[in-house]
C-alpha cells in the first residue's frame, strides 16, 4: 500500500472522481496494480482519509517547465516521447484537480500552484493515476 496526502483543495474533485491523477516526485513511485490510499493532512491531528482505497492503474514520468513569464506559467508538459500542446495542457490541468474560473484558466490555475509550492524551472517527477477498486 502506499499512502499519499493532498492538500484540502483537491479532496472535492477526489471524490466527484474529476481528478484521478497526481504528480509527485518519489524516490520509490507506486506500480501499476498497488493499492493506494488517499488522505488529506497527513501527519497531522486533522488527518482524514478522502475515501476508500483506490488501484494504482498507471505511473509515468513528468517533466513540467514552471516559468513565471510566460502568460500561463506552466510552460510545458513533456512526457519524454511527447510534449503536451496547449490545449493538452488545459485538459491534464483540469485532470489534475485544478478548475477554470473568471480570468483563469485551469492551465494558469495549475500554474500558480506550482510556482507557490516548488518555484520557477524543471520538474521531473511521476504522474500516478488511479481506479476505484
Amino acid at each position: 500500500m502506499v499512502a499519499l496526502s493532498f492538500k484540502a483543495q483537491f479532496a472535492g474533485p477526489i471524490l466527484a472522481g474529476t481528478k484521478r491523477q497526481t504528480i509527485r516526485n518519489r524516490k520509490h513511485p507506486p506500480k501499476p496494480g498497488d493499492t493506494l490510499q488517499l488522505y488529506v493532512g497527513m501527519r497531522t491531528k486533522h488527518c482524514r482519509k478522502i475515501m476508500p482505497d483506490v488501484i494504482c492503474t498507471e505511473v509515468a514520468l513528468i517533466v513540467i517547465t514552471v516559468d513565471r513569464a510566460h502568460p500561463e506559467i506552466i510552460a510545458e508538459l513533456d512526457f519524454g516521447e511527447f510534449k503536451l500542446r496547449d490545449h493538452e495542457i488545459e485538459r491534464f490541468a483540469v485532470a489534475d484537480g485544478f478548475a477554470a474560473s473568471e480570468g483563469c484558466s485551469a492551465r494558469r490555475a495549475m500554474g500558480n500552484f506550482w510556482l507557490r509550492h516548488h518555484g520557477p524551472g524543471l520538474f521531473a517527477g511521476h504522474v500516478i493515476r488511479w481506479e476505484a477498486k
